[in-house]
């Protein structure tokens, strides 16, 4: 049990035993009092005089009877075999000589049965008590006095409270206990998150599965260690571009120097060749001017990569932006198939229209170039979490694992069309305009590259001038 689970149970028995003590100790005092009114002991002694009264007062009238009877003081009635209420068709049977019966509604009637021969003869004399009605009286009150005395009133009500008082008590405690630990195992879980994402692993997360306060605090916690993720990688790869952009600058700057007294040097011979070998001259002097040239527009890539020009933010309609890139680069590549498909409800995004134009001249460069001749190239809008997307896909081969490593890294191409820094600088064109450029699984069977820029409403670039 953590410190926190502890803590919430040592509260809950600080606040409850001490009430609970008091409310058992006051409520056995009420009930002890209440009690001691309820004492069966007058119903017994007052239920047994009336059993002792009763009996003596019927063994007297059944003795009376029997005298009168024998004395001839008292008329019988007289039945003949199987005749004659139930009590003498029971009594003919047995093989009893006499018996004494209580009759009547209430047993309010003493009958004398004896048997004369084939006939019952039946005294009978009245009652003073109905001595059933008392009889079914007396013993419910001995009901009453024997269920009282079999069990200890006070003691049971003692003892039945202070089990159903320590069992709700450590019911209450369990619960507590459980629901302790489900509270603090997720605030554990998110403690230890904080600690590996403060030790430096940015792929720190806690799994969510509350929606309480708890279950947010989590969800907060996972969105920020992911945009944290996002942002030191984006960091990291500008910090690279940085290192890059300073490299690209002293190789401009060393080239240069180089190549202007060469092309210089080689257009003063050209001038200055006699007739005789100014073909052959020409041809060289031109060879070494075509390589100066490629060699210039190397030197351009590279200070346009270094360079970051001025930022001119506003509204943009990415749909209308992508129509005209696609309408733009039809020309160019007649043998390769275009398809739009544009999400209406895109709202503007906020971007410096040039360097969005150059990420998407870029990307669709590079699908024609993958697609190659009678290819297929879509490009496709769509709006998520803030951001507006735009994608493009080719029917390419699509790109390798170790093209996948290093897709964004600059590099230095001797391709004919490429200087190898195309996707570096679309993806720090994206940076700089509050988005980034990812690589989705393609459409049409090659690569597929979605940039996303921020719309007005969720932080969209402001800044005049990144220079």
């Amino acid at each position: 049990m953590n410190r926190l689970s502890t803590r919430l149970v040592l509260i809950f028995l600080a606040a409850t035993l001490a009430p609970l003590a008091a409310t058992v100790w006051v409520t056995t005092s009420l009930l002890e009092r209440s009690l001691e009114y309820s004492s069966t002991t007058e119903l017994d002694i007052l239920s047994k005089s009336l059993e002792l009264a009763g009996r003596e007062y019927y063994q007297h009238l059944r003795d009376e009877l029997k005298s009168q009877a024998l004395s001839g003081a008292r008329s019988p009635h007289k039945y003949g075999p199987g005749s004659g209420p139930e009590p003498v068709q029971a009594f003919s049977k047995s093989q009893d000589e006499e018996r004494f019966v209580r009759a009547g509604n209430e047993g309010d009637r003493l009958d004398y049965l004896v048997r004369r021969g084939d006939e019952v003869w039946v005294y009978s004399i009245a009652l003073k008590v109905a001595m059933g009605r008392l009889e079914r009286q007396f013993g419910e009150a001995r009901q009453l006095v024997e269920r009282a005395d079999g069990r200890d009133l006070l003691r049971g009500f003692k003892v039945v409270y202070a089990l159903v008082a320590a069992s709700v008590w450590l019911v209450s405690l369990a619960l507590l206990i459980y629901f302790a630990h489900r509270i603090s195992r997720p605030i554990q879980q998110l403690t230890a998150g904080l600690g590996r994402l403060a030790s430096g692993d940015l792929s720190a997360r806690v799994s969510a599965r509350r929606d309480d306060e708890v279950g947010r605090a989590i969800r907060a916690f996972n969105d920020m260690a992911e945009r944290l993720r996002e942002t030191t990688e984006r960091l990291v790869y500008l910090r690279q571009l940085a290192g890059w952009q300073s490299l690209a600058r002293k190789t401009a700057h060393e080239v240069k120097n180089s190549l202007t007294p060469i092309r210089l040097t080689v257009e003063e011979m050209v001038a200055r060749a006699g007739s005789t070998d100014r073909a052959f001259l020409e041809q060289a002097a031109q060879i070494v001017i075509d390589e100066i040239e490629t060699l210039e527009r190397r030197v351009g890539a590279f200070s346009q990569f270094a360079t970051e020009p001025p930022l001119c933010p506003a509204p943009l309609d990415v749909n209308s932006l992508l129509e005209e890139r696609i309408s733009f680069l039809k020309s160019a590549h007649p043998e390769v198939a275009y398809d739009c498909r544009l999400e209406d409800t895109a709202p503007p995004v906020v971007a410096d229209a040039d360097l969005v134009k150059g990420i998407l001249t870029n990307l669709l460069e590079n699908a024609a170039e993958a697609a190659g001749a009678g290819g297929h190239i879509l490009g496709r809008t769509l709006a998520e979490n803030g951001h507006v997307g735009i994608e493009v896909h080719d029917s390419g081969p699509g790109l390798s694992e170790q093209a996948r490593a290093s897709l964004f890294q600059p590099t230095i191409s001797f391709k004919k069309r490429g200087m190898g820094m195309g996707l570096s600088i679309a993806r720090k064109s994206a940076l700089l305009s509050g988005g980034d450029i990812l690589l989705v699984k393609g459409e049409l069977g090659g690569a597929g590259f979605r940039v996303l820029l921020p719309t007005a409403a969720h932080g969209g670039q402001t800044h005049p001038d990144r220079g």
